[in-house]
């Protein structure tokens, strides 16, 4: 096709001008490729062509707008690595498998890294956790710009969404103000209409202020961070009145006989308790974590050593770390074999004994093989302190044959902590379909934890079912998921 190309760059007249049975003539043109330049002039399509997008996940074509990513990587990618999607490639990256092939250096792999989230940038949607310092930022510059009128975040960034479409802003501020702030700062597609305007940041966030009168403030901003469902509740069981002037957030609670629940708990809050007067139970705080379950090191697909690990767990006050690397299946993320888990092992003993009274704790995030088997053998598995069992591969699954394999890897005796339960990837990769009550009545049954992975990418299993789990008496493990002490 190139050699064919370029001999028609260099005909001195049009090729639709060119006599169909002299195409095939042409230096550098065969009798094949001359039909297919007919079709095209004839049809404006080329089947083969076609046949060979249809062929290849919408995720491998979008790689090709990622600077630095040509056919001859893209190939290794998706053929050896087995990604299909640009979040996918995203979390290699994060986890340094790209290190382990063929013509991707340190250099390399961060260089694609910037580029994913550069492209990733100007798609619209964003990961909370992506775009909360910069929500804040731009909070406290309406607030420092605007300090005689009242400003907040509001909306799906002031209840911490999982995934936010916009950044979304309530003010009392007059619109002209708002849009003269935003093209002195440098802002995109500034426009006011009717009482919302509209831009977009440098970074490709789009960006909803809204205007309101000052009575009206306190009830549109508690509105806006409701989920529909919990409105309804809060109006229909409780006669909440949307038109009234109120004080504060807290006073709507109280003029309900409702104890105040903040932005974040609004979200189908019925689901994680009754509404009562009550002080509602505190939830876990970052700075409750007492240790780092979870975490990879050098030794597979991490970045850093066991030591540095273990020294950052240390100077953030932790008690012990799980160091969890992957099992010998996961080869695209160097997992290790029962000869390394050894050597492994002996380090680990030299460390706790340099380090006490800090302990680091031995286990394996081992894969759920496709029968629901685990990666080594039984008495491998007894050498571990824990072991957490995770599916990684063959991941298009009909909910039977997921519901198979995770269960019967439940049932194994040498199971302790139920890996990401759905294997999602957050804005790239649904998980498998899989019936939460069953898998976590299943883990009830036999002793295995359930993990929450705090990965922003992950955050499986999913916050909804974690009530339920609760009320089962599941025991639940908050892990990082970490490739490098930043993961933590």
């Amino acid at each position: 096709y190139a050699s064919a190309a370029f001999a028609i760059e260099k005909l001195p007249v049009q090729l639709s001008d060119t006599p169909r049975e002299k195409i095939a003539s042409l230096k550098g043109i065969g009798d094949s490729t001359s039909k297919k330049i007919a079709e095209l002039l004839d049809t404006g399509k080329l089947a083969a062509l076609d046949n060979l997008i249809a062929q290849t996940p919408t995720g491998i074509l979008e790689m090709m707008q990622i600077k630095g990513l040509g056919p001859k990587k893209i190939a290794t990618i998706w053929k050896e690595m087995g990604i299909e999607s640009l979040g996918e490639l995203l979390y290699a990256c994060n986890e340094n498998r790209l290190l382990l092939y063929k013509g991707f250096g340190e250099k390399t792999q961060e260089s694609v890294k910037q580029a994913i989230q550069f492209y990733n940038s100007h798609k619209g949607q964003f990961l909370y956790a992506e775009i909360e310092a910069y929500a804040l930022q731009l909070e406290s510059a309406f607030l420092q710009q605007f300090p005689e009128f009242q400003t907040s975040l509001s909306g799906e960034i002031k209840r911490q969404s999982i995934i936010i479409t916009q950044i979304d802003l309530l003010t009392t501020a007059p619109a002209a103000n708002i849009v003269a702030f935003f093209n002195q700062a440098g802002f995109n597609a500034v426009q006011a209409e009717g009482e919302l305007v509209k831009a977009q940041s440098p970074d490709g966030a789009q960006i909803v202020v809204t205007m309101s009168a000052p009575e009206q403030y306190v009830a549109r901003l508690f509105i806006s961070t409701c989920s529909g469902l919990f409105l309804q509740q809060l109006t229909n069981q409780y006669g909440f009145l949307p038109d009234q002037p109120y004080a504060s957030e807290q006073a709507i609670f109280e003029s309900l006989g409702i104890h105040y629940l903040p932005a974040n708990q609004r979200e189908l809050a019925e689901l994680i308790r009754p509404l009562s007067a009550s002080a509602p139970e505190e939830p876990v705080q970052p700075d409750s974590i007492r240790a780092v379950i979870h975490s990879h090191s050098n030794w597979s697909d991490g970045l850093n050593s066991l030591e540095t690990m273990a020294n950052a767990c240390i100077s953030a006050g932790m008690e012990y770390m799980v160091i969890s690397d992957h099992s010998r299946s996961a080869f695209y993320a160097n997992g290790l074999s029962v000869e390394r888990i050894r050597e492994q092992h002996l380090q680990i003993d030299e460390l706790n004994r340099k380090l006490a009274p800090f302990t680091i704790f031995k286990s394996i995030e081992c894969d759920i093989l496709g029968d629901g088997s685990l990666d080594y053998d039984d008495d491998t598995l007894a050498s571990f302190d824990l072991v957490i069992a995770s599916v990684h591969s063959n991941l298009k699954m009909t909910e039977e044959k997921a519901m198979q394999r995770l269960l019967r890897a439940i049932e194994h005796p040498a199971t302790c902590i139920l890996g990401h339960m759905t294997g999602r990837l957050l804005l790239s990769r649904p998980g498998y379909p899989v019936n939460h009550q069953v898998i976590i009545d299943a883990c009830v049954a036999n002793g295995v934890a359930i993990e929450i992975n705090a990965h922003p990418r992950r955050l499986d299993i999913d916050w909804s079912w974690i009530p339920y789990a609760m009320e089962k008496g599941c025991l639940l493990s908050i892990n990082p998921d970490a490739h490098s002490v930043d993961g933590y």
